[in-house]
């Protein structure tokens, strides 16, 4: 599966800002079948201080909707349940978890209210996504080695032109 643009944001972030060891796209529980259908979007592995990040993102600019409100708060919590399962299965060696949901533009009203119900997952959207993308853009004006990220490339190239 192709790696979205969204998803080499948030891969950035994790490895840049968070000093992740280990950041990879649409991870697939092992073993095929149909779990093996469900994909995390983006795994970040943090092995010196025992940290795993479960990503779902989706960078939908004219705002997140699937079909409906009902329908696209639906679909995210069975997502998060997936990134339980998959973090208790597979990554039980890691103590700290972080289930994140990453989306650059949420409506206000009944989909940031929903959200923010949904137990243990951190919500990176509107403003925090944002402030991420911005923490970003800073460590790229710093920073001149490759970080094996396209979208992280971009940021650096942009922030080392001559004037």
């Amino acid at each position: 599966m192709k790696t979205d643009i969204g998803e080499y944001i948030v891969g950035a972030y994790l490895k840049v800002i968070r000093e992740c060891d280990f950041v990879d796209y649409n991870v697939r529980p092992p073993g095929g079948k149909l779990e093996g259908l469900n994909e995390m979007d983006v795994v970040g592995l943090d092995f010196k201080n025992g940290t795993a990040y479960l990503c779902e993102v989706t960078t939908h600019i004219r705002g997140l909707l699937y079909k409906n409100k009902e329908e696209t708060i639906s679909r995210i919590k069975a997502k998060h349940e997936r990134q339980k399962i998959y973090a208790t299965k597979y990554l039980s060696n890691f103590p700290k978890k972080h289930f994140m949901f990453w989306s650059p533009v949420v409506s206000r009203g009944y989909l940031t209210e929903e959200l923010s119900k949904i137990k243990d997952i951190e919500l990176i959207i509107n403003k925090e996504y944002t402030s991420c993308v911005d923490e970003l853009t800073k460590k790229a004006k710093e920073l001149t080695h490759d970080a094996v990220n396209p979208f992280f490339r971009m940021l650096q190239i942009l922030g080392h032109l001559k004037r």
